[in-house]
């Protein structure tokens, strides 16, 4: 592997953590067969598709119909399964070498593979609820139907438990994300572009010893970096979780 010594060096460091904490984005569910959203093949590829307003705050209410067919096409993968960086954390978490695993992703692989401390900063696919009254559903209600799905109760729209571009963060999650990151001596960030702001910003927060970046492009924190490696962040977290 080309980075056989930076990763055997890590791995140390994760082994002396007394706080370690990975913070992730849509990279870590790609290898899931799940598109990430900026890279050459991702949802942002096709600017026809419309993808951020599509997944607004404004379409939902606007347009309806064309949010929760966008929603279903291009946000909803039921047999997606966790690939080996989802059971590298599990596995590291378990181990007690990471106390907190941060996601922007939606999609619930963390969870599955067996992750116990898992902070959803931009919400889940597996939750409803309706957008008057509040009232929570099975994801079934959207998932499964053809139309816009409403309250029996209210009449209301059921929408997905989701951060939408225009929403604010929910705030249990950011205040649980930052406290972790406060604590941490160890920050693992993988597959995140760092771009998508406000959860981007929590990387500004760690005061730690080692801020580590596995990620094939770019991001702004790579020159605060112990460690930046730019490989297969499925094969880098498969190494570092070897005993």
């Amino acid at each position: 592997m080309k980075y056989e010594k930076e990763i055997g060096e890590i791995r140390d460091i994760i082994e002396n953590a007394r706080h370690g904490v990975f913070f992730g984005g849509a990279g870590v569910s790609t290898a899931s067969g799940i598109p990430d959203f900026r890279s050459s093949k991702g949802l942002y590829s096709d600017p026809a598709d419309g993808a951020e307003y599509c997944l607004s705050r404004e379409c939902l209410l606007s347009e309806p119909k064309r949010f929760f067919e966008f929603y279903r096409e291009k946000m909803v993968y039921p047999n997606a399964q966790p690939n080996a960086a989802h059971h590298a954390l599990a596995r590291l978490e378990e181990r007690g070498k990471i106390k907190a695993v941060i996601t922007q992703n939606i999609d619930g692989l963390h969870q599955k593979a067996g992750s116990k401390s898992v902070i959803e900063l931009h919400g889940t696919v597996s939750g409803a609820f309706c957008d008057r009254c509040g009232r929570a559903f099975s994801p079934a209600i959207i998932d499964e139907g053809e139309s816009i799905p409403t309250c029996p109760v209210c009449g209301g729209t059921v929408r997905p438990d989701v951060t939408l571009y225009g929403e604010a963060l929910p705030v249990g999650a950011f205040s649980a994300a930052k406290e972790h990151i406060s604590r941490a001596d160890v920050l693992i960030v993988g597959g995140s572009s760092l771009t998508v702001q406000p959860a981007a910003s929590l990387v500004s927060l760690f005061s730690g010893e080692h801020l580590i970046i596995i990620n094939y492009s770019e991001t702004p924190y790579d020159g605060l970096c112990e460690y930046v490696i730019r490989d297969s962040l499925t094969d880098v977290l498969a190494k570092l979780a070897e005993c």
